[in-house]
């Protein structure tokens, strides 16, 4: 375990001074995506952990790291904009704290407040704490850490002894570490690839047609550096159906940007972080598939069309 923790630190500190783009930890509960300051329209460095559980965010909580959960704000922002629609069961149990407090101050202002039965705090702590645990392993409990906060995050997943496994396949392994760098103590990993070649029906009878099947960790820049190989080895007219490991689905939602970044900029200060200029181009963009991923993408006439 100490090498792995040399290794993620020395690959946290690759992406701190922008020569490493991003990197994942895979553990056996949940995968954290660490992006480097200028990817995603942030300015500062990021890292996406999903799924969560209420234990989890709890320990993060009182190691003093600071985070988000974006998507559940987002829901917030949703029910607020819309007050006329009826809440569903678990969107009721969503109402905060705060507003049971504004409608017992606005009771006691009426003068009512002693005849209505006030719930007592023990009933208020385990109703909070039952919408909490209800998010757990679903794509809403995605968390999100920035800035200075991610050094603790980092310094956290190296103290904590729930990342290796007891039992199983996994048990006594170190999470995983994938990056598109190298990095102290790592190995390359080649990806599966196998090609298959059948006939298919024209009107002037049969054609080849070229199928190409790759499995393995394939990282969103490999993907954009296959669709660049295929555009021009294809002439334009290709295929892709992708297969997104689900947890991770979660990681194309938008996080909050405070300021609109300069691509220029980006393209200068990340210049050495081991990406073509292109992909680099793509993945400083603002996402826009939220909980969805790419399912589907097609090239014709070199014209791109994609389903999620």
């Amino acid at each position: 375990m100490s090498d792995w923790s040399v290794s993620f630190t020395s690959l946290y500190n690759l992406l701190k001074t922008k020569l490493c783009p991003y990197f994942y930890v895979c553990t056996y509960q949940f995968t954290v995506l660490f992006r480097a300051a200028g990817l995603a329209g942030n300015d500062v460095i990021t890292a996406l952990m999903s799924p969560t559980t209420r234990g989890i965010r709890e320990a993060m909580k009182n190691e003093g790291i600071e985070f988000s959960l974006p998507l559940i704000k987002e829901n917030g922002h949703e029910k607020k904009k819309t007050p006329g629609t009826s809440l569903g069961h678990g969107e009721e149990q969503a109402i905060s704290d705060e507003d049971e407090e504004e409608s017992l101050s606005w009771l006691k202002e009426m003068g009512v407040q002693d005849k209505i039965k006030k719930p007592d705090i023990l009933s208020i702590k385990l109703h909070k704490e039952k919408n909490e645990v209800q998010v757990d392993h679903r794509p809403e409990s995605v968390v999100l850490v920035k800035g200075t906060n991610t050094f603790t995050l980092l310094n956290f997943l190296i103290n904590c002894k729930s990342l290796i496994a007891t039992s199983g396949p996994q048990a006594g392994l170190p999470p995983t570490l994938l990056s598109p760098i190298a990095f102290r103590g790592a190995t390359m990993q080649m990806l599966k690839a196998r090609s298959i070649n059948v006939k298919t029906q024209a009107l002037s009878g049969y054609k080849d047609q070229f199928s190409l099947e790759i499995t393995g960790p394939i990282m969103p820049h490999s993907l954009h550096s296959i669709t660049m190989l295929l555009k021009s080895s294809q002439s334009g007219s290709f295929s892709a159906g992708l297969y997104t490991h689900e947890p991770t689905v979660v990681f194309n939602i938008c996080p909050s940007v405070d300021k609109v970044l300069n691509k220029e900029n980006i393209r200068e200060e990340l210049a050495n972080c081991g990406l073509h200029p292109k992909t680099l181009d793509q993945l400083s963009q603002i996402p826009i598939l939220g909980k969805s991923s790419l399912r589907n993408v097609e090239m014709s006439d070199y014209i791109y069309n994609w389903r999620s």
